[in-house]
């Protein structure tokens, strides 16, 4: 088995026991966004459907909340903002 088809492999067992996203992923193991998504997406499923099967349900549900994902970062993003500006007066 060559390497990519281990760490297609092992990015997605990490992904589905850690409910983790692709930006999740890359950041874990150091390595790009884009090369998390390709292996998981269009290398796993020549490799292991099995696995496929279930990571293409995490990367649907993962589409699905993302937009919420966002908006409570930028409510959080602007709690911190609105803090740094009362400690500064």
């Amino acid at each position: 088995m060559p390497l990519t088809d281990e760490r297609c492999e092992t990015f997605a067992k990490f992904m589905i026991k850690q409910k983790a996203t692709v930006r999740q992923t890359a950041s874990e193991f150091g390595i790009s966004k884009s090369t998390v998504h390709k292996d998981v997406t269009v290398r796993l499923k020549e490799v292991n459907r099995g696995l496929y099967g279930e990571i293409k349900e995490l990367l649907d549900q993962n589409k699905k909340e993302r937009h919420l994902r966002g908006g409570k970062a930028t409510k959080e993003k602007y709690e911190r903002l609105k803090e740094l500006r009362k400690c500064a007066k």
